[in-house]
């Protein structure tokens, strides 16, 4: 397996006798050939405890070895957020950037705020963390180009994250850090792609009406005019972007939602805020789904509404339409700003979004805030369609997480 762009079916399930990982524990001797780290690292002491240790505590034994306690890109101390699919720890000022550049290049997760499975350590532990990574993606960093520092600006840091990992300037494409066995493959665990090129030319395959492309579904895809509208420019300056926060959107479940199979649907949900997207998984034969699917986005500074769009998985043709709606996630920023400094800890309801005709809510959704965060609850109408009905949570997290 390398760390090079991988494909989004692959899996680091280290279920068998083939998988990378099971080997790589459980052999006297790691099989994978990681260059210095090898010697640096006492896989054959900590091996047992990381096998039998909780994700978060895994990930936070990983986090404490050789070169993760700085981010990859910029060198701040003690970073919190991980690319799992680059295999790097960084901070969250460069966290935003990398979402910005789209799933399909760099999935990033929250080590604190987001649920971690045994299966997605597994993957980070194979990616072999921050020195790894930068031996491979900065190989033939020019010596008169200097990376960025904690305190540098943000069109500095986008200018280089965005040729470290999506232009690959600086990688070294004889050094692949790669695994002697291919991982197995399962449908319960999905690992991102990062190859945007090849996502970019499936998605203009297909420009249809109230239709999503491959391209759309891994972040920078075009929606048509109605709906999305995307260009070069804006793309480039996706990174550019100074983030005022984060908003954790929980997708809990879909009522009532349109057929567009013979008698049902395979729904998934896009959550599209400014230049950043993300969706669920699909859920197969169902009118009625249940996702409660987590997924985080950086709110900008210019706060534009969240986006929620409804599609239906196509096997052999582009995906259906099932209806949109939009987000006002405003209220719910201006809450958690005058709460952050806050000692009230007891439940208190801080303000609601009123339910009316002029609106989508089915009812009013109330802002809260409980055991110190801000959240809301909002079930929404889809609109452009002829029915649905769709249950979300936003809580708004600060920047200091």
């Amino acid at each position: 397996m390398s760390t090079q762009h991988r494909n989004s079916t692959s899996d680091p399930t280290p279920s068998g006798s083939g998988s990378c990982l099971y080997d790589l524990l459980c052999s006297e001797t790691p099989r994978w050939n990681r260059g210095s780290d090898v010697e640096s690292t006492p896989w054959i002491q900590i091996r047992d405890s990381w096998r039998s240790a909780a994700p978060q505590g895994r990930l936070e034994r990983l986090m404490k070895e050789s070169g993760n306690g700085i981010c990859a890109d910029c060198g701040s101390p003690d970073p919190k957020w991980v690319s799992l699919s680059l295999g790097v720890f960084i901070c969250i000022k460069c966290s935003g950037v990398h979402r910005s550049l789209g799933v399909h290049i760099t999935k990033v997760l929250s080590v604190k705020l987001d649920e971690w499975t045994d299966e997605q350590v597994d993957y980070l532990i194979n990616l072999g963390g921050n020195i790894v990574a930068n031996n491979k993606y900065e190989a033939l960093l020019p010596d008169n180009l200097k990376k960025p520092r904690p305190d540098a600006s943000i069109e500095e840091r986008s200018d280089f994250i965005k040729r470290k990992y999506e232009l690959l300037q600086f990688l070294d494409g004889n050094k692949q850090i790669s695994c002697p066995c291919p991982p197995h493959r399962s449908s319960s665990v999905t690992v991102p792609s990062s190859s945007g090129h090849q996502d970019k030319k499936h998605g203009e395959k297909h420009p249809n009406r109230h239709r999503i492309g491959h391209k759309f579904r891994n972040s920078w895809g075009r929606k048509d005019s109605d709906h999305y509208k995307s260009t070069k420019k804006t793309n480039s300056l996706a990174g550019m972007v100074e983030f005022v926060g984060l908003v954790k959107v929980n997708v809990v479940k879909g009522t009532n939602l349109a057929i567009r199979d013979i008698l049902t649907s395979d729904p998934y949900v896009i959550l599209v805020l400014g230049q950043q997207s993300v969706k669920t998984r699909v859920i197969k034969n169902n009118l009625n789904p249940v996702w409660n699917e987590s997924l985080m986005l950086s709110i900008p500074e210019n706060i534009p509404p969240l986006q929620v769009l409804v599609y239906d998985k196509d096997t052999f043709s582009t995906d259906d339409f099932m209806g949109d709606a939009e987000i006002d996630i405003q209220p719910l920023v201006a809450a958690a700003k005058a709460c952050e400094n806050s000692d009230i800890w007891e439940p208190t309801q801080l303000g609601k979004w009123v339910a009316s005709k002029e609106n989508t809510l089915v009812k009013d959704g109330v802002i809260t805030l409980i055991d110190g965060k801000v959240r809301q609850e909002i079930s929404l109408r889809l609109q452009n369609v002829e029915r649905g009905v769709l249950e979300i949570e936003l809580e708004c997290v600060p920047l200091t997480q």
